[in-house]
């Protein structure tokens, strides 16, 4: 059997898909001569002999024959007989019309979508007339091959990261897959993917199922290597069920499928071959996988990469025994794949040559763990599975890492995760709330707002891992807490690459509501501005505060939220609204002159004014809008007056209305601009009026040889020249004649010999008046010819006799003027004028790509009403000349006769003004306060962001400025370097200085200086919550998150400031290094975490409860260790004759839910059981116990969590060297894990022993070798300095 693809999942079955497309015969005894019948893939393979049925599509409207041929070919195949065939031979026009049809069908969880690249289906869309491509205009359906998704592959075969959709890949339904291979051959590297549900009513397709390594396991011997040729992957949905990927590992190693066989799973490595030894099973931290019917792969936390080894069954028996299978830290020689990006100094270059034997020989380099594991166990459910910590004596082998330094490891694109996880995890304030388990007591799992607590449980968790005291893993993958994510955040589901800035502010307001003080929010009534002073603008604010604290209330208002105030002002009656709102995050634009630099075709309606060269420089972000009131205050004209236009290859390519951005435009697109004497009718707001007079574009071509009859499409143009715009009003429209003489105005501009395209009279007659003769037919049929007594000589025909540069047919030159000559009308005959039709928004075929359709002026007649216009919309003008003509009027090869590129100069003052601006500033830099002042900057509002002035009663543009009012004590700033007005690859790099320490926003905040001036008034500002106006506002740096590349996928990592030992660190995902602040300000800085400098501590109401808990938990064990007699009890029996754990039976959980430590209530059920526990040893030696203070009341929250104790082995044995010593992993033994399910200290978890709590109501000391009473507690000598 074949190895799957490493991009193809088994389950979709890409290649039965494809066979039911491939191109059959009909048998001859049936062929028919009129058309053939064209076949759809169907899901259920080509040997469904059923009908398929037809959808009402635009295929079915135009091809009714189609059904019918089905209704044969199943018939046939009832018979037996060949039913193949060619495919129908659609038009091209079908072809689009069906995809389109097929690609609007919504997705449905379960269907299977495809993924076809942009480099493939762009030049599909070109050839079939969608799109316009000025290099690929040539391209024609023919040289369309088969879809190809390579260029979505590295040399490797791995897909690459970027998958947006319309910028590198679009995405199509099965059926229109299918339809693409029928029709282009067999495709190369198709990418099927399923779609899977994400949200309640919401579907997205999975791009990045997991891709799974697997191995076979085989007895090799006690000291065998990992063996045997490469190993094979298989790729499944996250929403497939295990029975469903056990069965796939199973298929991508044999054909048989009546062998017995069991799964384990081992931790992520690299492995040489596919033999993997069963002498190294146990090492490799082996877990057996159940066929869990009611579990998917996402329910199991399973990742991309992750390995399996399968074990069949050898003479009936298993080669391994499961019971002697315990799991163990993999050997160290496991290769983790290096970083993403590497440093300078090539840090990652020289890791592997790195060793280190101590902690103080490892402060510059951290090596890599092997596992990216850590120390979790197996998933149960949707809980989060704690942390158990243990505590290490001198002799252990394991280098105790610093707290705060874990790296977190790369699940698959989760480095937007690992990054914010770190500097929110480095919040000194947010840490201490969660170390000292304050956080449990504040859980709000009845609030419909959050996520039940199990974010602020899964987050804590986190943390307590990350600042374990005692850990010796140097990384860990939180799988807990992307499961919790994804399950309240669908949109972070899956392993694609996402916003950490998104991720930040999710979780900031998960945390807020799961920990929210509210349990029952009220209503509460927005209050208004109603004018007045510094008082009564301070009392709104602060109204508006109350107000929103009445709601909400949480250690993340505490500490992360501020006060916006937003002020609008109406430009007609200047009514001022002034409102106040929370902010959670600053997020800040970037005042980079990010210009766009062009040079417009300016076309004057004036013949006589000369066309220019307009160069001009605007912001990228300016719409078309903007460039038009810019061009019209520089000449003088109303700017809805200007028509905005690309050109290309002589004719128009876009139209470029107000909403068009110039940023969307090409360095090399040629743009012109045109004045004209009517509305340009380019706003979305214009309404049509009846007397709108008829825009008309035309196109000058070669003469146009004549169409087939029997040809349904307009015949192929030459064109040459610059297309221009005509106004044609509705009295002219009704003559041929009228619209002729417009056109040939309009033409003057471009042509030296614009004197030749009118009739002249040099010799008028005494009476003053001469009389032109018009012929009844129409002009483009005949030519008058003027000769030069004056007498007027009608010639039929459009073509006239001899050299058409004799210049004594239309006269002298201009130079040869006679005095008094006068035009007597236009000169018939210069070219012919055709109608042609389709050319919406002046452009045929989409942009440009096609000719359009032409009419004869005769059929248009017929169809009009008599007096009526013969222009409709969409119409355009096309100007037929001989060779003759164009080369009198515009020359020969070299037009030197033409005025197409006589373009005159302009420069504006205000342009030559900007360069230097832009000069200026590029040499300046950019600034953090340059960022806080572009925030801070009145603004307009657009048309398409109106305000409702209740004034006025009406939408008004008002001005808008928003202002910092109250800022919160940890500011976090986003740097908007992400444009939302365009793709997502526009990301701005330029760098942007910001303060390490020292940012002062002290005159920026509108409070203190409403407040300053208040108080020296005589005001009391307390009552209107304003405190501290003395104290600055300055803030210092303590966290960075940055990115590298573009939108869609590039790179995340993070700087942060370690507060315990003051030092900063560099996290890339799983490798953590020391680093400067220094680093830290550099172009990839995205978002920037400040905390306010105070005599004060910060957090108020949070850092009274954290004060409180500390004190509180010291006291308990001062008044424990009173009472508590000091006696030592003999050693405990052997283990074995030994009750192995401290609390009976009788202690589980009820279904009520389980008891939370530090409070009186329980949690859900749906929360996370307690942990598995050492045992909460009671303080035997609280006199000597260096975790309380000198006054023996405080006690610091990490201290508190991450306390450390040795415990006596009861058989007298040496300590423990190891965590499975300590404590082996018991998740697989239920009957052992419910009797701790009791008792739930989150402090027990890193290793605390004087967490305050109450010991479990039934214990017994003298079965119990754990015991309080038998626990030692570490010598000052023994302790470790971490």
């Amino acid at each position: 059997m074949s190895l799957p693809s490493p991009a193809a999942s088994p389950s979709l079955k890409p290649t039965e898909l494809i066979s039911a497309s491939r191109k059959r015969q009909r048998s001859q005894s049936m062929q028919s001569d009129s058309s053939s019948s064209i076949k759809r893939s169907a899901s259920e393979g080509p040997s469904s002999a059923t009908p398929i049925p037809i959808m009402t599509d635009p295929i079915s409207s135009v091809d009714s024959a189609r059904e019918q041929e089905i209704e044969i070919d199943a018939y046939m195949a009832e018979q037996g007989e060949d039913i193949s065939t060619q495919p129908a031979s659609l038009t091209i026009e079908q072809k689009v019309a069906r995809i389109k049809y097929l690609r609007d069908k919504p997705m449905v969880a379960g269907d299977t979508w495809y993924i076809v690249s942009r480099q493939w289906f762009r030049p599909w869309e070109i050839a079939c007339g969608i799109l316009s491509d000025k290099s690929l205009e040539s391209l024609q359906e023919k040289d369309i091959g088969p879809p190809d998704n390579s260029s979505l592959f590295d040399s490797q075969g791995n897909l690459t990261s970027n998958l947006v959709e319309h910028i590198d890949v679009e995405f199509l339904p099965e059926e229109a897959w299918s339809e693409l291979v029928a029709w282009y051959g067999q495709p190369i590297r198709p990418l099927p993917r399923s779609v899977i549900a994400k949200a309640f009513l919401q579907t997205a397709l999975e791009l990045r199922p997991p891709r799974l390594k697997v191995l076979v396991l085989k007895d090799l011997g006690p000291d065998a290597d990992i063996a045997g040729p490469a190993h094979a992957y298989v790729t499944v949905s996250i929403k497939d069920p295990m029975k469903t990927l056990l069965k796939a590992l199973v298929s991508a190693v044999t054909a048989l499928s009546n062998v017995p066989y069991r799964i384990w799973k081992i931790e992520p490595g690299e492995f040489s071959g596919s033999h993997f030894p069963a002498s190294k099973l146990a090492s490799w931290g082996a877990e057996l996988m159940s066929e869990e019917t009611d579990k998917t792969v996402e329910d199991n936390m399973i990742e991309p990469e992750d390995p399996f080894v399968v074990e069949f069954q050898e003479n009936g028996t298993w080669i391994v025994d499961a019971s002697q299978v315990v799991r163990a830290p993999p050997p160290s020689a496991v290769h983790v794949p290096p970083p993403h990006y590497s440093n300078d100094n090539d840090f990652f270059s020289r890791l592997s040559n790195q060793r280190t034997s101590a902690f103080q020989n490892s402060q510059h380099f951290r090596t890599p763990s092997p596992s990216r594991r850590g120390s979790s166990s197996k998933a149960k459910d949707s809980s989060v599975t704690p942390f158990k910590s243990f505590g290490f004596s001198k002799g252990s082998s394991k280098i105790i890492q610093e707290p705060g330094t874990l790296g977190l490891g790369n699940m698959g694109n989760t480095c937007f995760m690992n990054s914010a996880l770190q500097c929110l995890a480095h919040t000194k304030e947010l840490t201490d709330y969660f170390l000292s388990g304050v956080y449990q007591e504040e859980l709000n799992p009845d609030n419909p707002l959050g996520m039940h607590g199990a974010i602020a449980e899964a987050f804590g968790l986190l943390l307590h891992r990350i600042w374990a005291r005692d850990s010796t893993n140097t990384s860990y993958s939180p799988r807990e807490f992307k499961s919790q994510l994804q399950r309240f955040a669908p949109q972070f589901s899956g392993y694609q690459q996402h916003d950490s800035q998104e991720l930040v502010a999710f979780l900031l307001d998960g945390l807020h509501e799961d920990l929210n003080r509210v349990l029952k929010k009220p209503y509460v009534e927005k209050p208004d501005w109603e004018g007045g002073g510094d008082l009564e603008l301070a009392k709104l604010a602060q109204t508006s505060w109350d107000g929103y604290m009445k709601r909400n209330d949480s250690v993340i208002v505490d500490l992360f939220q501020g006060q916006y105030q937003s002020t609008l002002v109406c430009p007609e009656c200047e009514k001022v609204s002034i409102t106040f709102d929370p902010f959670m995050y600053l997020t800040l634009p970037l005042p980079v002159n990010k210009k766009w630099w062009h040079v417009i075709h300016y076309v004057p309606w004036d013949p006589s004014i000369p066309h220019k060269k307009v160069p001009v420089e605007i912001s990228r972000d300016s719409s078309f809008r903007d460039l038009k009131n810019l061009l019209g205050r520089w000449m003088g004209v109303r700017p809805k007056k200007l028509l905005t236009i690309e050109v290309f290859n002589h004719r128009f390519y876009k139209n470029l209305d107000d909403s068009i951005l110039c940023g969307d435009m090409a360095d090399n697109d040629q743009i012109f601009c045109f004045e004209l004497p009517c509305n340009s009718r380019q706003s979305r707001s214009y309404k049509p009026k009846d007397n709108d007079p008829f825009i008309i574009p035309v196109i000058l071509t070669d003469v146009v040889p004549p169409r087939p009859a029997y040809s349904h499409y307009s015949r192929l143009t030459n064109n040459f020249g610059c297309p221009f715009i005509v106004v044609i009003d509705r009295d002219q429209a009704v003559s041929v004649n009228d619209m002729y003489d417009v056109v040939i105005e309009r033409l003057q501009r471009w042509t030296v010999r614009d004197r030749d395209l009118y009739t002249w009279q040099t010799d008028p007659s005494p009476s003053g008046a001469v009389t032109i003769p018009i012929s009844t037919v129409s002009p483009i049929d005949s030519v008058a010819e003027i000769k030069e007594n004056g007498d007027v000589n009608e010639v039929d025909g459009m073509i006239i006799e001899g050299d058409i540069a004799d210049e004594k047919i239309f006269g002298e030159d201009d130079s040869g003027t006679e005095p008094g000559a006068y035009v007597v009308g236009t000169k018939q005959g210069v070219f012919t004028l055709r109608l042609y039709t389709g050319y919406k928004d002046y452009v045929a075929g989409g942009n440009g790509s096609s000719n359009g359709r032409s009419e004869q002026w005769e059929t248009r007649t017929e169809d009009i009403e008599s007096g009526a216009p013969l222009l409709k919309e969409g119409d355009a003008f096309i100007c037929e000349f001989d060779e003759n003509m164009k080369a009198y009027y515009f020359g020969t090869s070299q037009f030197e006769n033409s005025l197409w590129d006589a373009w005159a100069p302009f420069v504006h003052l205000e342009y030559l003004e900007a360069k230097e601006v832009a000069a200026a500033q590029k040499s300046k830099g950019i600034t953090l306060d340059d960022c806080l002042a572009e925030f801070t900057k009145e603004e307009q509002l657009g048309e398409d962001d109106l305000w409702y002035c209740p004034r006025c009663k009406k939408h008004q543009q008002a001005t808008k400025k928003f202002d910092l009012w109250k800022v919160p004590d940890v500011l976090a700033v986003h740097l908007k370097r992400f444009s939302n007005s365009r793709t997502l690859r526009d990301k701005i790099d330029t760098f942007v200085d910001f303060p390490i320490e020292g940012l002062n926003l002290t005159g920026l905040v509108g409070e203190r200086q409403v407040g300053t001036r208040l108080a020296q008034s005589g005001a009391d500002i307390n009552e209107l919550g304003i405190r501290d106006v003395e104290e600055p506002l300055i803030y210092d740096l303590y966290a960075v998150d940055e990115h590298l590349g573009g939108l869609g996928g590039g790179h995340y990592r993070a700087y942060a400031l370690n507060h315990v030992t003051e030092q900063w660190y560099h996290f890339d995902d799983s490798y953590v290094m020391r680093s400067d602040a220094s680093h830290a300000v550099n172009s990839n800085a995205y978002l920037l975490f400040y905390r306010r400098r105070s005599n004060a501590p910060l957090g108020g109401k949070t850092n009274e409860k954290i004060e409180e808990a500390g004190r509180k938990a010291a006291a308990e064990a001062e008044e424990e260790n009173a009472v508590e007699p000091e006696a030592q009890l003999p050693t405990p029996p052997s283990e074995s004759d030994a009750t192995p754990f401290p609390f009976p039976s009788t202690q589980q959980p009820s279904n009520a839910g389980y008891l939370t430590p530090q409070s009186n209530t329980r949690s859900t059920p749906t929360s996370s059981p307690p942990p598995l526990d050492d045992g909460d040893p009671t303080m035997l030696d609280a006199q000597s116990d260096d975790l309380i203070a000198e006054d023996g009341l405080t006690l610091g929250p990490l201290e508190l969590a991450s306390h450390q104790f040795d415990f006596p082995n009861p058989s007298g044995g040496a300590s423990p060297t190891s965590s499975v010593e300590v404590e082996p992993d018991y998740d697989d033994d239920p009957s052992r894990t419910s009797l701790f399910r009791a008792h739930a200290n989150i402090d027990s978890w890193v290793g605390s022993s004087q967490n305050g709590l109450p010991s479990p109501a039934v214990s017994d000391p003298d079965t119990n070798p754990f015991s309080d009473m038998n626990s030692q507690k570490k010598s000052a000598d023994d302790s470790m300095d971490v």
